[in-house]
């Protein structure tokens, strides 16, 4: 039986506020540094020099757009992810599988009220923390009983 944590809801629609604050930014700087003709006037030196508002105004939205594309593929790539309690390991992502004979303890003293527990587990010989977070990650209630349940 393999029990599954998804991504957290809040964590992806976090990502898509971003994006949007990052293209109405966009719009907003767009509209205020090429067509608001009353700004443009308020921002123009005497000669006919943008001063530095202007001029950000008119810079700005590409990078904003840049940016908006990057929380894009950011949201993207993490789509799929998902923490999977398997039958001999707890599966983070490809590269990193913790079987259950490799963890040590579980500290969920913070759980109930902050909402993370920490595992601790051997690699390499050396002891490894590794921290879940129901900010992260959606229904990790079952997935720690699920745990807990195979290393005792």
């Amino acid at each position: 039986m393999t029990l599954e944590a998804p991504l957290s809801r809040s964590r992806r629609t976090s990502f898509i506020i971003y994006i949007v604050a990052c293209v109405a930014m966009a719009a907003w700087f767009a509209y205020d540094g090429y067509i608001n003709e009353s700004f443009i006037a308020e921002h123009t030196g005497e000669q006919g020099n943008p001063d530095s508002t202007l001029v950000f105004n008119q810079k700005a939205p590409p990078f904003l757009l840049g940016g908006a594309a990057l929380f894009g593929i950011c949201l993207a790539a993490m789509r799929g992810r998902k923490l999977a309690a398997e039958e001999n390991e707890l599966v983070i992502s490809a590269r990193e599988r913790i079987p259950y004979d490799a963890i040590e303890r579980i500290d969920k003293t913070h759980f109930e009220s902050k909402g993370f527990f920490t595992i601790t587990y051997k690699k390499d010989g050396r002891e490894v923390d590794r921290k879940l977070s129901d900010r992260r990650w959606d229904r990790l209630g079952p997935l720690l009983d699920h745990l807990i349940a195979k290393i005792t």
